[in-house]
């Protein structure tokens, strides 16, 4: 099985990318639905976060107020990097394990886990390709700002304390660049999922 990391900054249009290759076949992984999934109660991330973070950051039933952590570690780069010391590793194991199942059930598919930070992690060294989706500043800023209802400055402070699209950039193996319509943005998709596809059908042929 080819297995692909995609990834990007916040409000670039990943999801749309993610949802074509999802209708084009790809097994799809979100990262992110993995880190929810090992950050409830019961998980060792759970109870590790809730040390070191405290329990003000826990709403109803016990469950993480992932609204009230990320206002924390959003302001904080060190709170933001300890978060991920604890979240990484239990993230990845849950990945392998995906992975190794999605290998059985289809040894030619294509594998894509979706992961916002998997350059910063070191992760993306561990998957054949890398997909980096990106926009213009400009756009990403808007998205934002519609999708979170916040304002231009906090938008910007959650962007600025990511690492930037450009330097994502360099990482990549492929780029699709959601500044135009939607369909612009399928187009390239499917592009990039027939290069996948072919190096697919060759790794399982070797």
């Amino acid at each position: 099985m080819l297995t692909v990391g995609l990834t990007g900054s916040i409000a670039v249009g990943k999801s749309h990318v993610v949802g074509v290759f999802e209708q084009l076949g790809c097994v799809v992984f979100d990262a992110d639905k993995i880190a929810h999934t090992v950050m409830q109660p019961g998980h060792r991330a759970y109870h590790e976060a809730v040390l070191e973070f405290g329990d003000g950051m826990l709403g109803p039933g016990g469950l993480i107020d992932r609204a009230k952590l990320g206002a924390i570690v959003f302001a904080d780069e060190g709170r933001r990097r300890r978060l991920n010391e604890i979240v990484h590793p239990r993230v990845k194991e849950e990945q392998d394990r995906l992975l190794r199942e999605a290998a059985a059930a289809n040894p030619n598919g294509i594998a894509i886990v979706d992961a916002a930070l998997i350059i910063e992690s070191g992760g993306y060294k561990r998957f054949d390709k890398l997909i980096v989706v990106h926009c213009d500043g400009e756009t990403q800023v808007q998205r934002l700002m519609a999708r979170n209802n916040i304002g231009r400055g906090e938008a910007e402070q959650r962007i600025s304390a990511q690492m930037s699209s450009e330097e994502k950039r360099r990482y990549a193996d492929y780029e699709i660049d959601t500044s135009g319509s939607y369909e612009d943005t399928r187009r390239r998709a499917i592009e990039v999922h027939q290069e996948l596809r072919e190096l697919a059908g060759k790794s399982s042929q070797s």
